[in-house]
C-alpha cells in the first residue's frame, strides 16, 4: 500500500491506489439501493405503472430482477452479495427491512419518504462509513400515513411520521450502523442500538446477508449459496455463515456471540402474492419475516442453507439511555479467535481517525464548526448515494426467458424507452436521493461531480465519462435523461461540469478532457440537429428539467405546425458552446490540432448570440424591450408569434452565456485568432458578443457574453428585487410578483400561472417538485458562477443595487457572493434553527434532531424551508463546495 508519508492522509493514499471503479478498495461500498421497488427497472407490467407494478407491500416477498434494497446496507461492486440491517420492535406487522414511503399517487405532493435516517459519515473508498436510522418503538403507522396524506390536497402540508405522535417523548431507537475496512475484502461492522425513550423497550436486531437472485429468470442458471458455518469455526464463541459464489469466490460473515442463524431463499412467494400453484422454493424471501413476526418456524430452512440469512439478536428490555451493540465481520478469511477483540476495535478506531484527518485536509481549518459539520454531512450523503445501477433495456423489453413473457405493449415503438435498446448499465452511479430518486438523472449527476471532485476526483471523472459511453449515450448523441424516459431532454450542463472537475483536480488530466470532449461533440450535434428546427440558432428543448415552470407542459407535443422557441434552451446552448470552447482552447495549448475545434465553438456561439440579440426564426426577439426580460416565444404555423410573458428562471438563464477568453489565445491558438480577425473585418456585427478591455493593471481582458451590459443591468434589477426573484436564500425560480397569479390567452386557450414558493399545487410531472417559486441549488450556483465571470471582466466598473432600490451598490463578484451566501445560510442556524428545517421536527431545539441537517431537493422561496426529496445530497451537496470552494491555481497563463 502507498504510505501516508507520500500523501496528505491515509485515505488519500488509498485513493491513489484505487483510481478505477474496479479497484480493490472500491469492491465494497454503500451501493445497495435505498429503494428498488417502484422503479422502472422492476416494472414488468403491461401498462407501465411502475409504482403499482411492484409496490412496497410486495418487496418483502418478491425477488427483484435488477438490484436489491435495504437499511444502511452495503454490497459488492456488482451487487451479487448484500448486507443490511433488519429490525422488529415487536409491534410492527412486518420486519423493518427497508425504508417506507408513499408512491407518487399516494402522496399529496408525489412520492415521499416517511422515515428518519441520516448519512453520518463516509470516506470515498468506503474504508469508514456511518449511517443512522430512527426506529419508532410503537407500531409503525403505515396505513395512517397513507390515509391521511391521501386525504390531503396539494394546498396542505405533507403528513409526516413525526406528526403521528409515535416519536413523542423520544420513544424511538437510534440504530447506528458503522463499517470499517481492515482491508479491501475485510469489513468490520458494528450495529449500535440506543433507547432514547423514557421506559425500557425491546427490539430484535437481524443483520441480514443475501444473494441477488440472478438464477430465476432464465439467463443464468448458476445458483450460489449461503450455508451455516458455525460448527466449522468457533461454536459457542460466535456464529458464522459461508458464501460460495462463482464470481466473488468465498466469503464468511461472522457474528459476535451466539445468535441464532435463520435461512431462507431470495425467491418470490408466488403462491401468497399471485395465487400460483407452487413456489420455486419452500422457504421464500419473506421466510425470516414470517418466522420472527408471526412465529412460523417452518418458514425458514432447518438445514441451515439458502440464499438469504439473518443473525437473530433479541434485545430485551433495553433501558432508557442504554446502548447495546452487535459486531459482525465480512471477510474472505475463516473466522477465528482473533476475528473480534482488540484488533477489531483498533481497525474501527484507526479508520475513524483517518476519516477525521482526511476531512481536516479536504475541508480546511478556516470554516466555522457549524459549516464544517454541514460540509462533512453533505459529503457523507453524497458518498452514501453511490448506488449500483443495473438496467439493460433490451433484456427488460424482451422479458424473462423463463416464466411469463413480456407483454406485447413492451414491444411497441411507443413503449417506454423503446428507442434506447442499446442502453445497458451495471455501474455504481451517483444517485440524486437514496429513496425518492434511486436512479440517475443526467443533469443532476453533472452537478454531483463538483463536490465529489473535492473528495474523489477519479470517481467524479468516471461519472462524467460514463454518461458518454456507448452503452449509455444514444447512437444519435443524446444523453439519457432518467429511466422514466431516457429520451426526455435535460439541460446540457455536462461540459461545464467537466471543466469544473478538471479545475478542482488541478488542471492536470487532459486525457479526461479529450475523452469527454470527443463524445460531447456527438451530443452537441444532436442538439443542433434535433432542437434547432430551422437552423435559426434559436432552440427548442422541451421541459429541460424545470418541470412545471411554464404555462403548460413543455415536454408534451405542441399542436401541428406550432413551435416553442425557448429562452432557456437557447441560453443552455450558448452556455454549452462556451464550455466546449473553453475545453478546446485548453487542449489547443498542448496540441495545435484542437485549435480549429475551439474556432468552431467560438463561431457557433457568436451565431447564437446574434440570433438572440436580434430576432428569432419567427422574426420576434426573445428579448422583450419593454419588460427588460427574456421570454419563450410560441410561433404558430400562421399568424403572429406570441411572447409568453412570464418572468421565470427561463428568462434569467441567458446570464449563463458568459465566459472569459484567455489573453494568451492570440499567441497560442493561431487558427482561432485568424478567424476572429476575419470576422472583425467581414462580419463585424457577429463579434459584438465579444467584449474586450484593458483592466487597471494593463492586462487585456476578453469576454464572450450572450447578454450585453445594458440588458444585463436590466435583468439584474429584476433578479435582485425582493418583490421578484431575490429571496433571503437565493434566486427564486419564478417572480414573486405573481402571488395573485397571472393569466394569459395563448392561441385561444386561457392559461395561468401563480407564484408557489413551496410545494407544487399542480399535478404536472407528478407534482413532486416545483419550479414555480422555490429556490433550486443548481441554477443558483450557475448564476453565481457566471456573475463572477462578468465580474472578473468588468472589475469595479459595473455595480448593481442589492436589493434593487436600496442604493447599496455591489460589484458583480459581490453579487455572486450574495447568492452563494444565501444558499449557505439555509444551513446556518438562526436563533438555534436552520431555515432549511422549516417547521418540521428537525427544527426542534432538541439536539437529537437539530444535530442532523437534511439536504432537500428545493427550498421555499419565502422561508427557505427544505422541500421535495429529503435526502438530495446530490446537487444540494453543492453547499459543501460553496462552503469550501478551494480550487488549485491553474498553470501560469491558463484561463
Amino acid at each position: 500500500m502507498t504510505t501516508e508519508s507520500t500523501h496528505p492522509t491515509a485515505e488519500h493514499a488509498r485513493l491513489a491506489e484505487s483510481p478505477g471503479d474496479r479497484s480493490a478498495w472500491r469492491t465494497w461500498g454503500p451501493y445497495l439501493a435505498g429503494r428498488q421497488w417502484g422503479t422502472v427497472r422492476e416494472d414488468y407490467s403491461a401498462d407501465g405503472d411502475a409504482w403499482n407494478s411492484f409496490p412496497f407491500d410486495h418487496a418483502r416477498s418478491r425477488a427483484y430482477r435488477w438490484g436489491e434494497d435495504g437499511l444502511g446496507g452495503i454490497c459488492d461492486r456488482f451487487g451479487f452479495l448484500n448486507f443490511a440491517v433488519a429490525l422488529w420492535n415487536r409491534r410492527d406487522p412486518i420486519l423493518k427491512e427497508r425504508l417506507f414511503g408513499l408512491t407518487n399517487g399516494e402522496g399529496n405532493h408525489g412520492e415521499d419518504a416517511k422515515e428518519y435516517w441520516w448519512a453520518l459519515d463516509g470516506t470515498p473508498t468506503h474504508s469508514w462509513m456511518s449511517w443512522l436510522y430512527r426506529y419508532p418503538q410503537a407500531e409503525y403507522p403505515y396505513e395512517q400515513l397513507r390515509t391521511v396524506n391521501g386525504g390531503r390536497s396539494r394546498l396542505e402540508r405533507e403528513y409526516e411520521l413525526a406528526d403521528t405522535g409515535v416519536l413523542d417523548e423520544h420513544r424511538f431507537f437510534d440504530v447506528v450502523v458503522e463499517y470499517a475496512k481492515a482491508s479491501p475484502d475485510d469489513v468490520c461492522i458494528v450495529i449500535a442500538v440506543t433507547n432514547h425513550g423514557p421506559e425500557s423497550a425491546s427490539v430484535d436486531v437481524l443483520p441480514q446477508l443475501w444473494l441477488r437472485n440472478t438464477w430465476a429468470w432464465g439467463r443464468d442458471d448458476r445458483t450460489a449459496s449461503i450455508v451455516d458455518a458455525t460448527e466449522d469455526v468457533l461454536p459457542g464463541a460466535l456464529s458464522a455463515v459461508r458464501v460460495d459464489h462463482g464470481f466473488l469466490g468465498r466469503y464468511f460473515l461472522a457474528a459476535e456471540g451466539s445468535p441464532r442463524v435463520l435461512f431462507c431463499d431470495n425467491e418470490t412467494d408466488a403462491v401468497g402474492l399471485f395465487g400460483a400453484e407452487s413456489n420455486r422454493s419452500q422457504w421464500t424471501k419473506d421466510g425470516i419475516d414470517r418466522a420472527i413476526v408471526r412465529g412460523e418456524a417452518d418458514a425458514v430452512n432447518p438445514d441451515g442453507v439458502g440464499t438469504k440469512c439473518a443473525f437473530h439478536y433479541p434485545m430485551d428490555d433495553v433501558a432508557p439511555g442504554e446502548t447495546r451493540r452487535v459486531a459482525l465481520r465480512l471477510s474472505t478469511s475463516v473466522p477465528d479467535a482473533a476475528t473480534f477483540g482488540p484488533a477489531f476495535e483498533m481497525v474501527r478506531a484507526d479508520r475513524r481517525a483517518e476519516a477525521d484527518r482526511f476531512y481536516d485536509h479536504v475541508i480546511g481549518p478556516s470554516l466555522a464548526d457549524e459549516d464544517r459539520h454541514v460540509a462533512r454531512r453533505g459529503y457523507a450523503g453524497l458518498l452514501w448515494c453511490k448506488q449500483l445501477y443495473r438496467y439493460d433495456v433490451a433484456d427488460w423489453a424482451e422479458g424473462d426467458p423463463v416464466g411469463t413473457p413480456a407483454p406485447e405493449s413492451r414491444r411497441a415503438t411507443t413503449a417506454r424507452n423503446a428507442a434506447w435498446s442499446h442502453f445497458s448499465l451495471a455501474d455504481v452511479v451517483s444517485m440524486p436521493d437514496e429513496w425518492e430518486y434511486p436512479w440517475f438523472a443526467a443533469w443532476d449527476l453533472a452537478f454531483h461531480t463538483i463536490p465529489l471532485a473535492h473528495v474523489d476526483p477519479d470517481f467524479a471523472k468516471e461519472q462524467l465519462v460514463l454518461m458518454c459511453r456507448e452503452w449509455a449515450m444514444h447512437p444519435n448523441g443524446q444523453l439519457p435523461a432518467y429511466e422514466w424516459a431516457f429520451g426526455d431532454v435535460n439541460p446540457p450542463v455536462h461540459a461545464w461540469a467537466v471543466w469544473q472537475v478538471y479545475r478542482i483536480d488541478g488542471h492536470r488530466d487532459r486525457e479526461f478532457l479529450v475523452r469527454v470532449f470527443t463524445k460531447l461533440l456527438l451530443n452537441f450535434s444532436w442538439w443542433v440537429n434535433r432542437k434547432d428546427a430551422d437552423g435559426s440558432n434559436i432552440f427548442e428543448g422541451g421541459f429541460l428539467g424545470m418541470d412545471n415552470i411554464g404555462l403548460f407542459n413543455r415536454s408534451e407535443p405542441l399542436p401541428p405546425g406550432f413551435r416553442l422557441e425557448q429562452s432557456d434552451a437557447t441560453s443552455w446552448m450558448a452556455f454549452y458552446c462556451q464550455q466546449m470552447f473553453k475545453i478546446a482552447v485548453e487542449l489547443a495549448r498542448y496540441d495545435s490540432a484542437w485549435d480549429d475545434a475551439a474556432t468552431k465553438f467560438f463561431a457557433h456561439f457568436l451565431s447564437i448570440a446574434d440570433a438572440v440579440r436580434s430576432f428569432g426564426s419567427a422574426r420576434l426577439s426573445l428579448w422583450h424591450e419593454e419588460d427588460g426580460f427574456f421570454y419563450d416565444v410560441l410561433a404558430p404555423p400562421d399568424g403572429e408569434p406570441v411572447p409568453l410573458r412570464v418572468r421565470s428562471m427561463v428568462g434569467l438563464l441567458p446570464i449563463l452565456g458568459a465566459t472569459e477568453v484567455p489573453d494568451w489565445v492570440g499567441r497560442e491558438c493561431p487558427d482561432l485568432a485568424a478567424r476572429l480577425r476575419w470576422l472583425q473585418h467581414r462580419r463585424p456585427g457577429l463579434t459584438s458578443a465579444m467584449m474586450s478591455r484593458r483592466d487597471e493593471s494593463g492586462r487585456w481582458r476578453m469576454l464572450l457574453a450572450l447578454v450585453d451590459p445594458v440588458r444585463l443591468r436590466r435583468l439584474l434589477e429584476r433578479m435582485f428585487d425582493p418583490a421578484e426573484f431575490l429571496s433571503p436564500h437565493g434566486i427564486r425560480s419564478l417572480s414573486a410578483s405573481y402571488r395573485d397569479g397571472l393569466s394569459m390567452d395563448v392561441d385561444g386557450r386561457a392559461l395561468s400561472i401563480e407564484y408557489e414558493p413551496g410545494e407544487s399545487r399542480t399535478e404536472m410531472f407528478g407534482g413532486n417538485s416545483n419550479w414555480r417559486g422555490p429556490v433550486w441549488f443548481p441554477v443558483n450556483v450557475l448564476l453565481a458562477d457566471k456573475l463572477r465571470a462578468y465580474g472578473r471582466y468588468f472589475g469595479d466598473s459595473f455595480t448593481v443595487e442589492i436589493p434593487t432600490g436600496s442604493g447599496r451598490a455591489h460589484t458583480l463578484a459581490e453579487a455572486a457572493t450574495v447568492i452563494e451566501t444565501g444558499l449557505a445560510d439555509l444551513f446556518r442556524p438562526v436563533d438555534g434553527r436552520r431555515p432549511a428545517d422549516g417547521h418540521r421536527i428537525e427544527s426542534s431545539a432538541d439536539p437529537l434532531w437539530s444535530g442532523h441537517p437534511t439536504f432537500n431537493e428545493f427550498f421555499d422561496g419565502d422561508t427557505g424551508e427544505g422541500l421535495g426529496a429529503s435526502h438530495q445530497t446530490g446537487w444540494t451537496a453543492l453547499v459543501a463546495h460553496l462552503l469550501n470552494p478551494r480550487v488549485p491555481a491553474p498553470p501560469t497563463g491558463s484561463a
